[in-house]
């Protein structure tokens, strides 16, 4: 018996030895080399405190399949586990050749091809914005001469709001189009109506195809800003009376039941269910994936519920206990919390804040120190600073998580480069 995890993270907020203390077999990651130094983690030298810890220089699919496999054989993996949407795939690719228990490649399917994803919610009932699979630049212009701008194109199976263009105007259009398809016709693009209105997202845990945990909260920021926005992003849960929360429960409950087949394989896995909710009260299926949430939405799940999610994701897909989860209703919170969350902006850095002191921070992360030349965003989880917090009520968590922000707005000093 033995794991084998795909690491495309800093380690700091995963630690699996301490999450899997009671695990009885080998531990054993794959690690992204590059993803070490935008955490402000040296990259290790050494196993740490795993049976193996081996850092790649490429970390692509074909790369980290054929490492893996080579891995599973060395140590008699039984188990793979993925958290980051990029090697959901890598996964379901080894354990299909090995016949391992989880996901296979057709499970994770519909949650990652969003064409498919939106097809199947749709013919579930639930609202999803129009789309088209653009092959070349005169499709695109059909469908925008049809819905209209703005629109929204992005990859396929993408993530972390990279490579996502909202384009609102003609000439904006025009440069986007053009770019996307210099090379000729592609089958990688989706391009879909603008759907205006706050973004919201349920997060949870499925064990034995049943949802165990879940909470709705909502992006107070836009996701596709992640690279011209310099202030505090804030993002909060919602209250267990707000009319919003059983509805949006409801919907990803939905979401995830057309997009999981009858006899799938994913029966034990996190979740990250996206949903606009429009002007007029309408929730639209933004898009969902079957694993837990990046940013630092796990630990916002540890100030809500003493759980946080990348551990409890971890330990059910290897059939370990789960504390304060059974066979009820899945628990409500305790407290209500959200995070502050504030992107790398390209320059030397000149001043940072401190660890906050307040009580009710639950956590505070800082990616960058004074002197260092940092580069911009790479993507909407690519942070200079973050802290989750917690408070009574929805509205006093929003009063603190903002005075919060200003503070951290006020306190960071970044030298444009020239």
């Amino acid at each position: 018996m033995s794991v084998l995890i795909l690491h495309r993270n800093p380690l700091e907020p995963f630690p699996y030895d301490r999450w899997l203390h009671d695990y009885p077999g080998d531990i054993v990651v794959l690690a992204d080399r590059s993803r070490f130094a935008p955490g402000g983690e040296p990259v290790p030298v050494d196993d740490r405190n795993f049976s193996r810890l081996e850092v790649l220089d490429r970390f692509d699919t074909d790369v980290v399949v054929k490492r893996g496999l080579d891995l599973c054989g060395e140590f008699g993996v039984t188990h793979v586990i993925a958290h980051h949407e990029a090697d959901v795939d890598a996964a379901a690719q080894i354990r299909e050749h090995l016949g391992l228990d989880g996901p296979w490649t057709a499970d994770v399917l519909p949650f990652r091809d969003k064409a498919l994803m939106k097809q199947r919610v749709r013919r579930a009932g639930l609202d999803v914005a129009p789309y088209v699979l653009a092959r070349d630049a005169g499709q695109a212009r059909e469908f925008i001469a049809a819905q209209g701008l703005p629109v929204v194109l992005k990859d396929r199976a993408g993530y972390n709001a990279i490579g996502l263009h909202i384009l609102r105007d003609e000439p904006a259009t025009t440069r986007a189009l053009a770019a996307a398809y210099a090379g000729g016709e592609r089958d990688d693009l989706l391009l879909e109506r603008f759907v205006p209105g706050r973004m919201c997202h349920v997060d949870g845990l499925v064990v034995g195809g049943r949802t165990v945990l879940a909470w709705p909260a909502q992006y107070q920021y836009d996701l596709a800003s992640f690279g011209s926005d310099p202030g505090a992003r804030i993002d909060l849960t919602f209250e267990p009376g707000d009319p919003l929360t059983a509805r949006l429960l409801d919907f990803a409950e939905r979401t995830r039941a057309a997009l999981t087949d009858a006899g799938s394989r994913l029966t034990d896995h996190g979740f990250h269910a996206e949903i606009f909710h429009t002007p007029d009260d309408r929730l639209v299926l933004c898009e969902m994936a079957s694993r837990p949430a990046g940013a630092k939405i796990r630990e916002v799940f540890e100030a809500l519920f003493a759980m946080n999610l990348g551990e409890y994701a971890t330990r059910a897909q290897l059939g370990l206990p789960l504390p304060g989860l059974g066979a009820g209703a899945p628990p409500a919170p305790r407290t209500m919390a959200g995070q502050v969350l504030m992107m790398k902006r390209p320059g030397r850095v000149r001043s940072v804040p401190s660890p906050p002191p307040e009580p009710w921070v639950h956590r505070f992360w800082r990616y960058a120190e004074p002197g260092q030349v940092i580069p911009p965003a790479a993507g909407s989880s690519d942070f200079l600073l973050a802290a989750v917090g917690t408070a009574p009520t929805r509205e006093g968590c929003l009063r603190r998580l903002r005075a919060l922000g200003d503070r951290f707005t006020a306190q960071t000093v970044i030298e444009e480069p020239a």
